[in-house]
């Protein structure tokens, strides 16, 4: 076997364009726009309803990962740095869960579910930098940014220096 299931492939793309469309909306869109802007409504319901198909998604993904046949590691050619790749996809898995959970607990403590979802009336917070989980969102969006990016250098590394064709293995075709 030399690709993975095609379900997973899907996911992998789906969430890849979601994840990051969702960092960067976050980190550039939302984080930049008083909470005074009309606009806001709108782009927090763009984001929150990202934010949860990505949990959604990702807890898909895992579990297909799961329980659907793979092949083998990519092998760097050392034992060490193939049990920390093995370990770093996890991570990937458990920082992009818990910057989705993050975001339902601000969401949940802000009240922001009726306000932006049920047409409360009532007006956003003033800033959410008072709430307690949007710490975590900001750390936890940095700590993905970092990790994303090791995934793509290590992805590149495989694919155009030790040229194995690691692309090749989360893309569709025979497996």
């Amino acid at each position: 076997m030399k690709r993975y299931h095609p379900v997973l492939v899907s996911l992998h793309w789906l969430l890849a364009f979601l994840v990051v469309g969702g960092l960067v909306a976050g980190g550039f869109g939302l984080a930049n726009t008083p909470n005074s802007d009309p606009f806001k409504l709108f782009s927090l319901k763009m984001h929150m309803s990202i934010g949860i198909a990505i949990l959604v998604l990702m807890v898909g993904r895992l579990l297909v990962r799961l329980f659907t046949k793979k092949p083998p590691h990519a092998d760097i050619g050392n034992a060490l740095l193939n049990k920390g790749a093995a370990a770093m996809h996890y991570v990937l898995y458990g920082v992009v869960i818990a910057m989705a959970a993050s975001g339902l607990a601000i969401a949940k403590e802000a009240g922001l579910f009726d306000i932006v979802f049920g047409s409360s009336g009532e007006a956003l917070p003033v800033d959410f930098s008072h709430i307690a989980p949007r710490a975590a969102h900001g750390v936890l969006a940095t700590a993905l940014s970092l990790t994303i990016v090791a995934h793509v250098l290590a992805a590149l590394y495989h694919q155009y220096i030790r040229k194995d064709s690691l692309f090749s293995r989360m893309w569709f075709g025979g497996r």
